[in-house]
């Protein structure tokens, strides 16, 4: 799941293509004009759309995950809060990664450059990544893997985002495939 552009959700695609038990099956935005979309579809994996009003319809929204066989969530860049019956449903069976150390620099409206740039206002000598599973409440989910990078001097937001995307592709599809693997099928 990803609103933007979704270079995660790419590098997940990439990454689970020929695995032998994991696949993305279905990407959805709750943005019809993201351009993870576009990636989804020359991939050739199902896309949907989902908007806020859609979630309104709990049966709908399962159905068309129950479609696809979805087994697993991975949120890349999606800016929604899922609603307490989804991450119910896939309890330990959803994914996030931060551009922080959580806990710090977590919360409501703590994404992409905004947390960057409170790491850099903060002082903070580290930032990195954090993958964590999803609860009912932003970035307090618990956490299966984090990695440090040093805030640099002279680091902007935009070259600090950098460095934490290179961290994101590198460890998170690896981070999930190393906990679903040690998950009982359903």
């Amino acid at each position: 799941m990803a609103s933007g552009s979704g270079s995660n959700a790419a590098k997940f695609i990439s990454y689970f293509r020929n695995h032998p038990s994991i696949s993305v099956v279905l990407v959805v935005s709750n943005n019809a004009s993201a351009f993870v979309l576009q990636r989804a579809a020359n991939a050739g994996v199902p896309q949907a759309v989902l908007p806020r009003k859609a979630w309104e319809e709990k049966r709908e929204v399962l159905a068309l995950f129950d479609s696809h066989q979805v087994n697993a969530i991975v949120l890349a860049g999606y800016m929604r809060l899922l609603p307490p019956w989804m991450t119910d449903r896939y309890s330990g069976r959803i994914f996030n990664i931060h551009p922080a150390l959580l806990p710090d620099f977590g919360g409501k409206g703590m994404y992409g450059m905004h947390v960057h740039r409170a790491v850099i206002e903060s002082g903070a000598r580290r930032s990195g990544i954090t993958v964590h599973l999803v609860n009912e409440r932003y970035d307090e989910g618990p956490v299966l893997f984090q990695k440090q990078v040093d805030v640099l001097p002279g680091d902007t937001p935009e070259t600090l985002s950098e460095r934490i995307r290179q961290l994101e592709h590198e460890h998170y599809p690896r981070v999930v495939e190393e906990y679903l693997g040690a998950l009982p099928l359903i």
